[in-house]
Formats: C-alpha cells, sequence, structure tokens
C-alpha cells in the first residue's frame, strides 16, 4: 500500500509542477533576445553532492526554473531559481550563480539539501 501512495505523491508533485509550466509565461517573450541558456546545478546534502547541466530550449521553455529536491523522501520540496535566474536574464548578464536551501521536509525536519547553480546565457545583438 505504501509503495502507491508514494507514487501517486510523486504523480501528484509533478502534475502541479507541470501546471505551474503551462501558466508561466513563455521564456521568449519574457526575454526576447536570448539565444542560449544553460544552468549547471550542483545539489549538496550530508551524503554528499550531485552536479548536472541543464541545457534550456529557449523557443519553448516557460521562464519558471523548478528543480525538484533530490532527496526522494523530501516533501513539498523544490528548488524555485525563478527570480535568480529571470533578473539576471532581463539585466543581459552572460553569467551569473545563486543558490536555493530546499524548503521541503524531511519527516518531522527540515530537508538539509541545497543546490548552487551557474547559468551561462547567449544574447542576439
Amino acid at each position: 500500500m505504501m509503495p502507491f501512495r508514494k507514487h501517486g505523491l510523486e504523480a501528484q508533485r509533478f502534475a502541479e509542477r507541470r501546471r505551474r509550466e503551462d501558466e508561466a509565461p513563455k521564456l521568449s517573450g519574457e526575454v526576447p533576445a536570448l539565444q542560449s541558456l544553460k544552468l549547471e546545478i550542483e545539489e549538496h546534502s550530508a551524503g554528499g553532492r550531485v552536479k548536472y547541466v541543464r541545457r534550456i530550449l529557449v523557443d519553448r521553455a516557460p521562464a519558471l526554473f523548478l528543480v525538484p529536491c533530490g532527496d526522494p523522501r523530501c516533501v513539498d520540496g523544490d528548488h524555485d531559481l525563478t527570480s535568480v535566474v529571470m533578473r539576471a536574464l532581463q539585466a543581459r548578464e552572460t553569467a551569473f550563480r545563486g543558490s536555493h536551501h530546499c524548503e521541503g521536509s524531511v519527516g518531522s525536519s527540515g530537508c538539509s539539501r541545497d543546490v548552487q547553480f551557474d547559468g551561462t546565457a547567449e544574447y542576439r545583438s
């Protein structure tokens, strides 16, 4: 019974994230000169770190940058990088960085995961 419930919660979180992405304005409309965007994300936890790269498809992407928490036990945990990323893009920064602490919970404690990210953007003249 527990695996079904867990998968149901994951599906519900995925559906909520998809809804938010669908309702968000398009990145190409918010930053028309943006040509390419890459985010190098590093997630830190007590168990170590995970590093990966997200290449954003500018023409299709929403102006919403949500990174799910990497801890499968975390409830209500996401890293919303939107304000930092959009501020940098609207200022036409070609390189920027930021961080975010997960606001979810694991059991009765707060989640201990953090992400740090480096962004690289290219713009049309």
